[in-house]
């Protein structure tokens, strides 16, 4: 399962490329495209017109969304306890969808490497088509 961070995603409905057309792909496959309830919640927090925020939901549409339950929570909590004593925090947010990831057991498909490569045991899908 590839689950896709917020910055994907708005580089899919912005048309940036390579991530647009990887974004793409990923919706059409087989396995699809999933997303976390954190990054539908920034994808929507940050829709500034009415147009955006229907193309933020018709995106919304095609995905299955990983919710925050109490183990993906817990894995959060780790996560966040790890990288701040490491001196290496990834910010609340990250933190939150890194933990919803490890606790289902995806691969994260991010342009934030540099935050996400340091949390332990997380899998990193490449941007670039595979």
């Amino acid at each position: 399962m590839i689950v896709a961070d917020t910055d994907v995603l708005i580089d899919f409905l912005s048309g940036h490329e390579p991530v647009a057309s990887r974004v793409a792909s990923a919706i059409a496959a087989e396995a699809g495209l999933v997303t976390t309830a954190v990054s539908r919640f920034e994808l929507l927090a940050g829709a500034r017109s009415g147009k955006q925020e229907r193309a933020v939901r018709q995106l919304l549409e095609a995905l299955s969304i990983l919710d925050l339950d109490s183990r993906g929570a817990d894995c959060a909590a780790q996560v966040r306890r790890d990288l701040d004593r490491a001196g290496a925090p990834i910010g609340m947010a990250d933190s939150l969808i890194a933990g919803i990831v490890l606790r289902y057991g995806g691969r994260l498909l991010s342009r934030n490497r540099r935050h996400f490569e340091r949390v332990e045991g997380l899998r990193l899908a490449p941007v670039s088509q595979p």
